[in-house]
Protein backbone atom coordinates (compact mmCIF):
# COMPACT_ATOMS: atom_id res chain seq x y z
CA UNK A 1 0.00 0.00 0.00
CA UNK A 2 2.87 2.46 0.75
CA UNK A 3 6.33 2.99 -0.41
CA UNK A 4 9.28 5.45 -0.36
CA UNK A 5 9.78 7.85 -2.29
CA UNK A 6 12.88 9.88 -2.83
CA UNK A 7 12.78 13.16 -2.15
CA UNK A 8 14.65 15.40 -4.76
CA UNK A 9 15.88 18.09 -2.25
CA UNK A 10 16.53 16.97 1.36
CA UNK A 11 16.02 19.68 3.71
CA UNK A 12 19.63 20.20 5.35
CA UNK A 13 17.96 22.37 8.03
CA UNK A 14 15.60 18.90 8.94
CA UNK A 15 18.92 16.84 7.93
CA UNK A 16 20.70 18.31 11.27
CA UNK A 17 17.80 18.31 13.35
CA UNK A 18 17.35 14.69 13.15
CA UNK A 19 19.25 14.27 16.11
CA UNK A 20 17.26 16.57 18.27
CA UNK A 21 13.85 15.33 17.37
CA UNK A 22 14.88 11.07 17.46
CA UNK A 23 15.72 12.42 21.17
CA UNK A 24 12.94 13.95 21.89
CA UNK A 25 10.52 11.27 20.22
CA UNK A 26 12.72 9.19 22.95
CA UNK A 27 11.54 10.84 25.52
CA UNK A 28 8.00 10.98 24.75
CA UNK A 29 7.67 7.23 24.11
CA UNK A 30 10.10 6.22 26.66
CA UNK A 31 7.44 8.36 28.87
CA UNK A 32 4.79 6.23 27.94
CA UNK A 33 6.44 2.96 28.52
CA UNK A 34 7.72 3.94 31.71
CA UNK A 35 3.92 5.04 32.49
CA UNK A 36 2.86 1.33 31.17
CA UNK A 37 4.98 0.06 34.23
CA UNK A 38 3.15 2.80 36.18
CA UNK A 39 6.14 4.57 36.93
CA UNK A 40 5.67 8.60 36.93
CA UNK A 41 7.27 9.45 33.05
CA UNK A 42 7.95 12.59 34.45
CA UNK A 43 10.49 11.12 37.41
CA UNK A 44 11.57 8.79 34.86
CA UNK A 45 12.68 11.38 32.66
CA UNK A 46 14.06 13.50 34.81
CA UNK A 47 16.22 11.06 36.09
CA UNK A 48 17.59 9.76 33.04
CA UNK A 49 18.03 13.21 32.04
CA UNK A 50 18.92 15.48 34.83
CA UNK A 51 19.50 14.29 37.93
CA UNK A 52 23.06 12.64 36.44
CA UNK A 53 24.10 16.39 35.28
CA UNK A 54 22.80 18.73 37.79
CA UNK A 55 20.99 16.62 40.66
CA UNK A 56 21.79 16.59 44.19
CA UNK A 57 24.85 13.68 43.64
CA UNK A 58 26.10 15.65 40.27
CA UNK A 59 29.86 15.77 41.05
CA UNK A 60 29.90 12.33 41.54
CA UNK A 61 27.38 11.36 38.47
CA UNK A 62 29.77 13.28 36.46
CA UNK A 63 33.15 11.39 36.76
CA UNK A 64 30.71 7.88 35.98
CA UNK A 65 29.38 9.88 32.91
CA UNK A 66 33.03 10.52 31.40
CA UNK A 67 34.12 6.79 32.62
CA UNK A 68 30.87 5.49 30.32
CA UNK A 69 31.44 7.81 27.45
CA UNK A 70 35.08 7.23 27.25
CA UNK A 71 35.08 3.56 25.33
CA UNK A 72 31.66 4.37 23.76
CA UNK A 73 33.49 7.40 22.22
CA UNK A 74 36.59 5.59 20.91
CA UNK A 75 34.75 2.81 19.54
CA UNK A 76 32.37 4.97 17.40
CA UNK A 77 34.69 7.18 16.06
CA UNK A 78 36.79 4.12 14.63
CA UNK A 79 33.03 2.51 13.45
CA UNK A 80 32.76 6.27 12.00
CA UNK A 81 35.34 5.94 9.71
CA UNK A 82 34.30 2.64 8.40
CA UNK A 83 30.35 3.75 7.92
CA UNK A 84 31.38 7.21 5.94
CA UNK A 85 32.92 4.83 3.54
CA UNK A 86 29.74 2.14 3.84
CA UNK A 87 32.07 -0.36 5.64
CA UNK A 88 30.05 -1.95 8.16
CA UNK A 89 32.01 -3.16 10.87
CA UNK A 90 29.38 -4.67 13.34
CA UNK A 91 31.75 -6.41 15.22
CA UNK A 92 33.07 -3.57 17.32
CA UNK A 93 32.58 -5.85 21.21
CA UNK A 94 34.62 -8.21 19.80
CA UNK A 95 37.52 -6.23 18.71
CA UNK A 96 36.57 -4.16 22.17
CA UNK A 97 37.10 -7.83 24.12
CA UNK A 98 40.41 -8.72 21.98
CA UNK A 99 42.35 -5.22 22.71
CA UNK A 100 41.34 -6.49 26.43
CA UNK A 101 42.90 -9.77 26.10
CA UNK A 102 46.04 -9.14 24.43
CA UNK A 103 46.42 -5.75 25.97
CA UNK A 104 45.67 -7.54 29.38
CA UNK A 105 47.88 -10.43 28.73
CA UNK A 106 50.74 -8.69 28.01
CA UNK A 107 50.92 -6.92 31.61
CA UNK A 108 49.97 -9.98 32.96
CA UNK A 109 52.74 -11.54 31.74
CA UNK A 110 55.36 -8.92 32.80
CA UNK A 111 54.03 -9.08 36.73
CA UNK A 112 54.90 -8.03 39.23
CA UNK A 113 57.93 -6.56 36.90
CA UNK A 114 57.41 -2.79 37.75
CA UNK A 115 58.18 -0.21 35.05
CA UNK A 116 56.84 3.07 34.05
CA UNK A 117 56.76 1.45 30.09
CA UNK A 118 54.68 -1.28 30.95
CA UNK A 119 51.13 0.85 31.20
CA UNK A 120 51.55 2.44 27.51
CA UNK A 121 53.01 -1.02 25.82
CA UNK A 122 49.38 -2.66 27.19
CA UNK A 123 47.64 0.24 25.51
CA UNK A 124 50.01 -0.94 22.05
CA UNK A 125 49.33 -4.47 22.72
CA UNK A 126 45.50 -3.44 23.21
CA UNK A 127 45.00 -1.53 19.81
CA UNK A 128 47.51 -4.34 17.77
CA UNK A 129 44.73 -6.99 19.26
CA UNK A 130 41.21 -5.47 17.90
CA UNK A 131 43.08 -3.83 14.67
CA UNK A 132 43.99 -7.86 13.96
CA UNK A 133 40.43 -8.97 14.93
CA UNK A 134 39.12 -6.08 12.67
CA UNK A 135 41.24 -7.20 9.82
CA UNK A 136 40.05 -11.08 10.23
CA UNK A 137 36.59 -9.42 8.22
CA UNK A 138 39.07 -6.87 5.66
CA UNK A 139 40.83 -9.76 4.62
CA UNK A 140 37.79 -12.02 4.06
CA UNK A 141 35.82 -9.05 2.08
CA UNK A 142 38.56 -8.08 -0.35
CA UNK A 143 39.54 -12.10 -1.13
CA UNK A 144 36.60 -13.93 -0.88
CA UNK A 145 34.21 -10.40 -1.23
CA UNK A 146 33.00 -11.99 2.06
CA UNK A 147 29.64 -9.81 3.63
CA UNK A 148 31.33 -7.87 6.71
CA UNK A 149 28.74 -7.69 8.51
CA UNK A 150 28.10 -10.81 9.16
CA UNK A 151 31.57 -11.76 9.72
CA UNK A 152 32.50 -9.31 11.96
CA UNK A 153 29.16 -10.23 14.29
CA UNK A 154 29.98 -13.79 14.30
CA UNK A 155 33.64 -12.80 15.82
CA UNK A 156 31.99 -11.19 18.48
CA UNK A 157 31.22 -15.02 19.92
CA UNK A 158 34.21 -16.57 18.87
CA UNK A 159 36.13 -13.07 20.88
CA UNK A 160 33.81 -13.94 24.03
CA UNK A 161 34.83 -18.01 24.19
CA UNK A 162 38.35 -17.06 23.88
CA UNK A 163 38.07 -14.63 26.38
CA UNK A 164 36.84 -17.38 28.55
CA UNK A 165 39.28 -20.04 27.82
CA UNK A 166 41.77 -17.14 28.87
CA UNK A 167 40.45 -16.84 32.22
CA UNK A 168 39.26 -20.06 32.94
CA UNK A 169 43.27 -21.23 31.40
CA UNK A 170 46.68 -19.16 31.34
CA UNK A 171 45.24 -16.06 32.67
CA UNK A 172 43.20 -17.21 35.69
CA UNK A 173 44.47 -15.39 38.82
CA UNK A 174 46.41 -17.62 40.86
CA UNK A 175 44.81 -16.05 44.56
CA UNK A 176 40.83 -15.67 42.53
CA UNK A 177 39.77 -18.99 44.52
CA UNK A 178 39.46 -20.23 40.96
CA UNK A 179 36.89 -18.32 39.75
CA UNK A 180 37.14 -17.32 35.87
CA UNK A 181 38.89 -14.19 36.44
CA UNK A 182 42.30 -12.56 35.87
CA UNK A 183 44.93 -10.60 38.22
CA UNK A 184 43.39 -7.49 39.69
CA UNK A 185 44.92 -4.70 38.13
CA UNK A 186 44.52 -2.24 40.94
CA UNK A 187 47.24 -4.27 42.72
CA UNK A 188 49.82 -3.79 40.03
CA UNK A 189 50.63 -0.09 39.47
CA UNK A 190 52.16 -0.73 36.51
CA UNK A 191 49.49 -1.70 34.97
CA UNK A 192 46.70 0.35 36.92
CA UNK A 193 44.36 2.97 34.72
CA UNK A 194 44.26 5.32 37.93
CA UNK A 195 41.92 8.34 38.09
CA UNK A 196 44.27 11.40 36.93
CA UNK A 197 42.47 13.44 38.98
CA UNK A 198 39.99 11.67 42.47
CA UNK A 199 36.28 12.10 42.17
CA UNK A 200 36.40 13.15 38.39
CA UNK A 201 36.57 9.83 36.85
CA UNK A 202 39.21 11.51 34.29
CA UNK A 203 41.40 8.59 33.69
CA UNK A 204 43.67 7.94 30.60
CA UNK A 205 41.23 6.69 28.59
CA UNK A 206 38.88 9.29 29.01
CA UNK A 207 41.83 11.73 27.76
CA UNK A 208 42.48 9.28 24.64
CA UNK A 209 38.86 9.67 23.38
CA UNK A 210 39.13 13.67 23.84
CA UNK A 211 42.06 13.46 21.54
CA UNK A 212 41.46 11.14 19.34
CA UNK A 213 37.92 13.50 18.64
CA UNK A 214 40.41 16.15 17.17
CA UNK A 215 42.80 13.97 15.63
CA UNK A 216 39.52 12.25 14.14
CA UNK A 217 38.06 15.45 13.05
CA UNK A 218 41.42 16.50 11.47
CA UNK A 219 42.01 13.49 9.51
CA UNK A 220 38.08 13.62 8.09
CA UNK A 221 38.01 16.76 7.19
CA UNK A 222 42.00 18.15 6.30
CA UNK A 223 43.38 14.92 5.32
CA UNK A 224 43.78 12.95 2.29
CA UNK A 225 42.48 10.05 3.80
CA UNK A 226 39.21 11.33 4.94
CA UNK A 227 38.43 12.40 0.91
CA UNK A 228 39.19 9.51 -0.02
CA UNK A 229 37.12 7.50 2.55
CA UNK A 230 34.02 10.30 1.88
CA UNK A 231 34.60 9.87 -1.83
CA UNK A 232 34.16 5.89 -1.30
CA UNK A 233 31.39 5.99 0.79
CA UNK A 234 29.45 7.81 -2.63
CA UNK A 235 30.58 5.78 -5.22
CA UNK A 236 33.02 2.79 -4.86
CA UNK A 237 32.64 2.76 -8.92
CA UNK A 238 33.84 6.64 -8.97
CA UNK A 239 36.62 6.28 -5.90
CA UNK A 240 37.76 3.60 -8.32
CA UNK A 241 38.19 5.85 -11.46
CA UNK A 242 39.97 8.08 -9.28
CA UNK A 243 42.53 6.14 -8.65
CA UNK A 244 41.45 5.10 -4.64
CA UNK A 245 42.20 1.76 -3.59
CA UNK A 246 39.32 0.19 -2.52
CA UNK A 247 40.50 -2.76 -0.72
CA UNK A 248 43.11 -0.31 1.16
CA UNK A 249 40.04 1.70 2.20
CA UNK A 250 38.21 -1.05 3.22
CA UNK A 251 41.56 -2.56 5.27
CA UNK A 252 42.36 1.16 6.95
CA UNK A 253 38.52 1.24 7.89
CA UNK A 254 38.37 -1.70 9.88
CA UNK A 255 41.78 -2.19 10.76
CA UNK A 256 41.47 1.19 12.29
CA UNK A 257 37.87 0.72 13.76
CA UNK A 258 39.47 -2.61 15.13
CA UNK A 259 42.72 -0.63 17.10
CA UNK A 260 40.64 2.09 18.56
CA UNK A 261 37.98 -0.41 19.83
CA UNK A 262 40.71 -2.82 21.55
CA UNK A 263 42.06 0.32 22.97
CA UNK A 264 38.90 1.23 24.55
CA UNK A 265 38.78 -2.44 25.74
CA UNK A 266 42.31 -2.04 27.62
CA UNK A 267 41.73 1.05 29.31
CA UNK A 268 38.41 0.05 30.64
CA UNK A 269 39.94 -3.40 31.87
CA UNK A 270 42.71 -1.69 33.86
CA UNK A 271 40.32 0.80 35.00
CA UNK A 272 36.25 0.79 35.61
CA UNK A 273 36.86 -3.30 35.30
CA UNK A 274 40.20 -4.05 36.88
CA UNK A 275 40.20 -7.04 35.59
CA UNK A 276 39.21 -9.77 33.27
CA UNK A 277 36.46 -12.24 33.54
CA UNK A 278 33.79 -13.97 31.80
CA UNK A 279 31.85 -10.78 32.74
CA UNK A 280 33.97 -8.62 30.96
CA UNK A 281 32.01 -8.21 27.91
CA UNK A 282 28.92 -5.06 28.62
CA UNK A 283 27.73 -4.18 24.92
CA UNK A 284 29.76 -1.01 24.31
CA UNK A 285 30.47 -2.39 20.88
CA UNK A 286 26.72 -2.11 20.00
CA UNK A 287 25.87 0.80 22.04
CA UNK A 288 28.79 2.96 20.58
CA UNK A 289 26.48 1.62 16.79
CA UNK A 290 24.05 3.99 18.15
CA UNK A 291 26.37 6.57 19.20
CA UNK A 292 28.12 6.90 15.30
CA UNK A 293 24.53 7.20 14.06
CA UNK A 294 23.42 9.88 16.61
CA UNK A 295 26.57 12.00 16.02
CA UNK A 296 25.76 11.75 12.49
CA UNK A 297 28.90 9.97 11.77
CA UNK A 298 30.98 13.41 13.00
CA UNK A 299 33.64 13.47 15.37
CA UNK A 300 32.20 16.07 17.19
CA UNK A 301 28.63 15.09 16.99
CA UNK A 302 30.11 11.45 18.38
CA UNK A 303 31.52 13.29 21.17
CA UNK A 304 28.73 14.59 22.20
CA UNK A 305 26.52 11.46 21.51
CA UNK A 306 28.37 9.95 23.59
CA UNK A 307 28.11 11.86 26.24
CA UNK A 308 24.08 11.86 25.70
CA UNK A 309 24.36 8.07 25.92
CA UNK A 310 26.91 7.67 29.31
CA UNK A 311 24.25 10.02 31.07
CA UNK A 312 21.05 7.18 29.63
CA UNK A 313 23.51 4.80 31.46
CA UNK A 314 24.35 6.52 34.34
CA UNK A 315 20.47 7.67 34.31
CA UNK A 316 19.54 3.96 34.29
CA UNK A 317 21.02 3.18 36.91
CA UNK A 318 18.93 5.95 39.05
CA UNK A 319 15.76 5.36 37.47
CA UNK A 320 16.68 1.16 38.28
CA UNK A 321 17.52 2.20 41.87
CA UNK A 322 14.50 4.81 42.63
CA UNK A 323 11.94 3.50 40.79
CA UNK A 324 12.62 -0.27 40.83
CA UNK A 325 11.79 -0.77 37.00
CA UNK A 326 13.33 -4.04 35.17
CA UNK A 327 17.14 -3.12 33.49
CA UNK A 328 15.31 -4.49 30.06
CA UNK A 329 13.30 -1.06 30.34
CA UNK A 330 16.49 0.82 29.80
CA UNK A 331 18.05 -0.84 27.40
CA UNK A 332 14.57 -0.47 25.49
CA UNK A 333 14.81 3.17 25.99
CA UNK A 334 17.81 3.67 24.37
CA UNK A 335 16.98 1.26 21.23
CA UNK A 336 13.80 3.82 20.87
CA UNK A 337 17.08 6.27 20.52
CA UNK A 338 18.51 4.18 17.60
CA UNK A 339 14.74 3.46 15.98
CA UNK A 340 13.73 6.82 15.77
CA UNK A 341 16.89 8.26 14.64
CA UNK A 342 16.97 5.86 11.85
CA UNK A 343 13.09 6.53 11.08
CA UNK A 344 13.78 9.98 11.31
CA UNK A 345 16.66 9.79 8.58
CA UNK A 346 14.19 7.87 6.55
CA UNK A 347 11.73 10.53 6.64
CA UNK A 348 13.88 13.11 5.75
CA UNK A 349 15.46 11.71 2.66
CA UNK A 350 12.15 9.91 1.87
CA UNK A 351 8.46 10.66 1.56
CA UNK A 352 5.51 8.34 1.93
CA UNK A 353 3.63 7.66 -1.18
CA UNK A 354 0.10 5.79 -1.47
CA UNK A 355 0.69 2.80 -4.37
CA UNK A 356 -2.25 3.38 -7.04
CA UNK A 357 -4.78 0.83 -7.29
CA UNK A 358 -2.94 -2.01 -9.35
CA UNK A 359 0.26 -0.26 -9.06
CA UNK A 360 3.28 -2.32 -7.76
Amino acid sequence: MLRLEARPNPSRTMQALTPVIAVAATMIAGGILFALLGKSPFAAIRMLFWDPVFGEFAFYYRGQILIKAAPLILIALGLSFGFRANIWNIGAEGQFIMGAVVGGATGLALYPYEAFWVFPLMIIMGAIGGMLWGLIPAFLKIKFNANEILVSLMLVYVASNFLAAMVTGPLRSPVGMNFPVSRNFSEYASAANEELIAGTGMHWGVVTAFLAVIVAYIALTRHIAGFQIQVTGQSARAAKFGGINPNLTIALCLGLSGALAGMAGIFEATGPAGKLSTNFPVGYGFTAIIVAFLGRLNPIGVLLAGLLLAITFVGGDVVQTELQVPKASIQVFQGMLLFFLLGSEILVNFRLRLNKKGVA
